[in-house]
């Protein structure tokens, strides 16, 4: 049984104030709507794992992330919704001393953490490491990290079919680079995808990207990244702040918030041309800001 949407995603207007009238129209897509413990595009790159176990009769999930990770989350969340058992690797032995709110979400929805070391954690896609996990969890099915996988690209790819044609440009977040490259073979015409890595040194999603996609439609930047990934600052504590009063959009401290401010950078620069609509893709993951829940008005 996979989990139905509590709320249809739905187009949301950005003020003009907030793009100065560079461009002709930006807009969100709000998928942060779907489910509140599953939001966003985790739901969609979910979704045809949890059908897979199903279908082969598997009754437990293994899965990657890190701290903060919103898939972990995620997955816990949705492994609990629909009777399986999840098992959590999690990047960092640091991490099981002083449990961040995302782990304890994690714990709370059943999913048995393994806390491992960053050189272990590298071997995520190790084929004799996987193998041993496999045995030594009882054969789950293992989703790599962020849900990279085809399951998860072929749900992402769902996400295409909700953009109007008249938009020239589509704004996402980019973690594993798997919703934008299940995206970018799906969208029609000349629709240009923008890529914004919250994290040090992600502009190698370019790379990794290409090997899954025909098309070269798209550019990922980290030129905002505010220190590394999970990390922030008071400014972008303020942009997520001012852009909640006026667009009454929350946005996630890991990955929206940076792709909005780093969106508008772009925009108030000149970067694009006037006649530009921009379509952002608000993929959900609010659970990440239960750290900063005394620093938000939301």
């Amino acid at each position: 049984m996979v989990i139905t949407h509590e709320q249809e995603p739905f187009i949301q207007a950005i003020g003009r104030d907030w793009f100065q009238d560079r461009v002709a129209e930006v807009a969100m897509l709000r998928l942060d709507v779907v489910h509140h413990n599953v939001s966003g595009n985790k739901w969609y790159k979910l979704k045809y794992n949890i059908e897979y176990c199903e279908r082969n009769n598997i009754k437990s999930i293994l899965t990657f992330g890190g701290a903060y990770s919103n898939h972990l989350a995620a997955t816990a969340a949705m492994a609990n919704l629909c009777g399986l058992s999840s098992i959590g690797i999690v990047k960092g032995t640091y991490a099981e001393k002083e449990l961040t709110p995302t782990l304890i979400f994690c714990r709370e929805q059943g999913m048995r953490l393994v806390f491992v070391t960053h050189e272990d954690y590298a071997r995520k896609y190790d084929k004799a490491w996987l193998e041993y996990l496999s045995a030594q969890y009882d054969h789950p099915m293992i989703i790599p990290e962020g849900g990279a996988n085809e399951q998860g690209r072929t749900g992402a790819a769902e996400i295409a079919s909700m953009v109007p044609r008249h938009y020239t440009h589509i704004a996402v977040s980019v973690g594993t680079g798997t919703t934008l490259a299940g995206i970018a073979d799906r969208v029609e015409g000349g629709v240009r995808l923008i890529g914004f890595a919250p994290m040090k040194g992600g502009r190698y999603l370019n790379d990794e990207v290409g090997k899954l996609v025909s098309r070269n439609n798209f550019t990922i930047y980290d030129d905002w990244h505010f220190g590394g990934f999970g990390k922030h600052t008071g400014e972008l504590v303020s942009f997520m702040n001012k852009f909640y009063i006026e667009q009454q959009v929350p946005l996630d401290m890991v990955y929206t918030a940076k792709m909005m401010f780093g969106l508008q950078q772009q925009i108030l620069t000149g970067m694009y041309d006037k006649q530009a609509k921009i379509l952002c893709l608000h993929t959900g993951g609010l659970q990440g800001n239960v750290s900063l829940k005394d620093k938000l008005v939301y």
